[in-house]
């Protein structure tokens, strides 16, 4: 790909950046450069290659899901500093 003028002027405007003259003729060898070294991403012999989307495998961390007895309403009050009718109290709220 020729890099041109016109095209980083139309890169940066798309970039919706306002680049001056030093800074065009500066940035052209550098897109240039940027774009070859990428080119060499070209010449990777991936035919056999599956795509990948995520570099590591996902897993779930989360455990299996199984119905368990519940914790009785003594069990699950005997814990709590304040309790009132089986409920556990909680703070004031206005």
């Amino acid at each position: 790909m020729e890099v041109t003028r016109s095209l980083l002027e139309k890169t940066a405007s798309l970039a919706r950046l306002s680049l001056s003259d030093s800074e065009i003729s500066r940035f052209i060898p550098q897109l240039k450069e940027i774009l070859e070294t990428f080119s060499k991403l070209d010449e990777v012999d991936t035919t056999h290659v599956e795509p990948s989307f995520h570099p590591v495998m996902l897993q779930d961390a989360a455990r299996e899901d199984k119905p368990r007895k519940c914790l009785s309403q003594e069990d699950a009050l005997s814990n709590v500093k304040e309790h009132k009718d089986g409920f556990i109290k909680g703070p004031k709220v206005v």
